[in-house]
């Protein structure tokens, strides 16, 4: 048998999937490892073998491959716990990121604390002044050299960087996208002085236009780069002492993968590769059900996020925000907030119950995990609220405390307001359940559509136990549960349902109407440019998919559009049609009527995404049929849940996952119990079984009447 292995590694908990060229398929989930994730991937390989009733060898020298999605970058970035780096810029530029284009202030604030101006401030400085160094060149907007490099000088600045220690120097000269040349020969330079020096080049990581941007990605990408080839390259070693033969490929935030020894040079694209695996995994499932527009919402240990799929493809964002520094890298459209089932709720001064964004993380963990945390978290709220069976959780793996959430929900929540810990149990749930549905509203609303008009996907560890609650505020009318062998790594299906994917852009601004071939050639180069970035990868695919397109603006605008484009030559009726096609996307988008076809239009970036197909297509199994078995012989107790605070705790009907089939129907208030998550099925809800083992809610209308 030929396996595929997805391994995500989350905050608090690492995922494994290893699905069957047979069709089988096979989850585990185990605690992550901080600071040593590797450890944990380890040990949930180890784990996902037992279930395949392998060794780890066997297990691995039967895999084609691993799919991995690692924080590591993202973390870094966000901590600051990033190598220490210098850069090099055309002289005069050197005060852009310290400027930050005038949006270092605001750059991924909420609204609130954008209009709370006092209180705004710009981000520590990604590189120290010191350690930027003016280069003497400039390359013209046309691409002409108006000033040649001054090697000598050149070769001063860098001899200062090095004697700083530096572990790696970005590269981000003014018009390199234009025309590469002084990139290049500085990265020469440097490797005179220092052989085998990490570099980046922002000519070759992003060749696009505005300065401040462009610049924060290639500093930003230098300064994880070294440290994510020091994590994958042992780790590689690692898993090839065990018996893996096939390629570590790492996720990226643009949904696919690239081999393990290619990642570290585009380190930036694997920034949210953990966060795209979901979307990834139910962009596939929505494949196989039929669904064209899905919320995916994925309620991990530590994070809260959302993505959307319209019109059967998940919504992408061409640029990224991180610390308050905009950054050009492509990438699924995945926002994220600190609310996961780790999330520790807290009293402010004046009283007011809030729930996150800081996390109990794997260590020490909520409190009934027992292993010393003493801060109350949702998982607590959960199980003194009956939701969690504290015998019964990942499968019987771990005991949990209640007396130890009782304790900690009594002592910071319950006692300062005056409430019983039943009381301040169930005001952690309506408060994370609230947050979690105003963060999919916001998302949905802000890409121009109504959440009402799609189905939901619910998945993570904690996402089953919530769904229903805030699915209901959405106004959603149907909730899939993903479960069959994915359950609760369904984070993971989707990194080994994940391709190969490489993108290639150049920014090339200029106002419409455009020389159509001029356009064909700009595309041509792109993708020969990203066929041969897929065969660098060194992973054999079945077949190659090529993707164009460009973003637009309405003249005088900043708001840029991708808009795809056709394959093959094109003609001036093919540009007036892709025209066309940005007014009705900016339409959706900002509201109809909000364009101005009269200012014109301008073509600013050009993009390609190259697939590549590889061969072992994973999907979800098939359910084994119910073979005689009724919905009653799945029940397996009763017990108190509070699920509504309006009707209180209430003796619940508990159901085993594993003896449910397709066609089964649950009347709720119920709780489904899977091995790796609890589903919470409200007394407004029911709950079918389908095909897949896939658990649908809908609402009951006459139940809410």
């Amino acid at each position: 048998m030929t396996y595929v292995i997805g391994v995500d590694v989350g905050g608090t908990f690492t995922d494994a999937v290893a699905a069957g060229d047979d069709g089988t398929m096979l989850s585990a989930k185990m605690p992550s490892t901080p600071p040593n994730y590797a450890a944990g991937v380890i040990q949930v390989l180890e784990a996902l073998a037992g279930r395949a009733g392998l060794s780890l060898a066997d297990l691995l020298a039967q895999a084609s491959h691993i799919s991995h999605g690692t924080t590591s970058t993202l973390n870094a970035l966000v901590t600051g716990d990033v190598g220490k780096v210098g850069w090099l810029t055309t002289v005069g530029h050197r005060d852009s990121i310290y400027i930050m284009n005038v949006v270092g202030r605001y750059a991924g604030n909420s609204p609130e604390q954008i209009q709370d101006i006092l209180k705004t401030r710009k981000p520590t400085p990604l590189v120290p002044k010191s350690r930027a160094k003016e280069i003497v060149e400039r390359i013209d907007y046309k691409g002409s050299v108006i000033v040649p490099l001054d090697e000598d000088q050149a070769r001063a600045a860098i001899a200062e960087l090095l004697a700083e220690d530096v572990e790696a120097i970005a590269v981000s000269l003014l018009w390199s996208f234009r025309n590469p040349a002084h990139e290049a020969r500085l990265r020469e330079l440097i490797h005179e002085q220092a052989p085998g020096l990490y570099v980046a080049l922002s000519s070759e990581l992003s060749p696009r236009i505005r300065e401040f941007s462009r610049n924060a990605t290639t500093i930003m990408s230098t300064q994880v780069g070294p440290s994510l080839g020091r994590y994958l390259e042992p780790l590689d070693q690692r898993l090839r002492q065990h018996g893996l033969t096939g390629a570590l490929l790492v996720m990226q935030g643009t949904g696919g993968t690239v081999a393990a020894r290619e990642a570290p040079k585009t380190a930036i694209t694997t920034v949210g590769s953990v966060l795209t695996g979901g979307v990834t995994g139910a962009a596939r499932l929505a494949e196989q059900l039929g669904h064209r527009n899905v919320i995916c919402t994925d309620v991990g240990g530590t994070t809260f996020l959302v993505g959307l799929i319209v019109d059967g493809e998940p919504v992408e964002a061409t640029t990224a925000v991180i610390n308050q520094h905009v950054i050009d890298t492509p990438m699924l459209k995945v926002q994220v907030i600190g609310s996961g089932g780790g999330a520790i709720a807290h009293l402010d001064a004046g009283g007011n119950l809030h729930v996150g964004p800081r996390s109990a993380q794997a260590v020490p963990g909520p409190a009934c995990y027992d292993q010393g945390g003493t801060e109350p978290t949702v998982t607590d709220a959960d199980l003194v609220l009956g939701i969690i069976n504290p015998d019964n959780f990942l499968g019987g793996q771990k005991k949990l405390s209640a007396q130890r959430a009782r304790d900690a929900i009594g002592a910071r929540i319950a006692r300062p307001l005056g409430l019983s810990v039943e009381d301040a149990a169930a005001a952690i749930f309506a408060v994370q359940n609230e947050q979690t549905a105003d963060l999919v509203r916001k998302v949905a609303v802000e890409s121009g559509q109504d959440p009402r008009e799609f189905v939901m996907y619910a998945f993570g560890g904690a996402g089953p136990m919530h769904c229903f609650a805030y699915g209901a505020q959405l106004g959603v009318k149907e909730t899939v549960v993903p479960l069959g062998q994915s359950a609760a790594a369904f984070s993971a299906f989707g990194l080994a349902a994940s391709n190969i994917t490489v993108v290639k852009e150049i920014s090339d601004p200029a106002t419409f109407p455009v020389a159509a071939d001029h356009v064909t050639k700009t595309f041509t180069e792109l993708e020969a440019a990203a066929q041969a970035a897929l065969g660098a990868q060194g992973v054999a695919v079945e077949q190659v998919m090529l993707r164009r397109e460009v973003d637009i603006r309405y003249s005088m605008q900043l708001a840029e559009l991708p808009t795809p484009v056709p394959a093959g030559p094109l003609t001036d009726a093919d540009l007036q049609g892709v025209v066309a096609e940005f007014e009705s996307r900016y339409a959706r988008t900002f509201g109809a009527g909000t364009g101005f076809a009269d200012a014109g239009f301008q073509f600013i970036t050009y993009r390609v995404h190259a697939t590549g197909v590889l061969p072992v297509k994973v999907t979800t199994p098939a359910a084994e049929p119910a073979a005689g078995r009724g919905v009653g012989d799945a029940v397996s107790g009763r017990r108190p849940v509070l699920l509504d605070p309006r009707r209180g705790f209430e003796k619940t009907t508990i159901y085993d996952y594993a003896r449910l089939a397709p066609g089964h129907v649950i009347i709720g208030p119920a709780i489904v119990e899977v091995p790796t998550t609890t589903v919470a099925v409200s007394a407004a809800d029911t709950a079918e079984i389908d095909d897949f083992g896939n658990l649908i809610l809908r609402r009951n209308r006459e139940e809410q009447s």
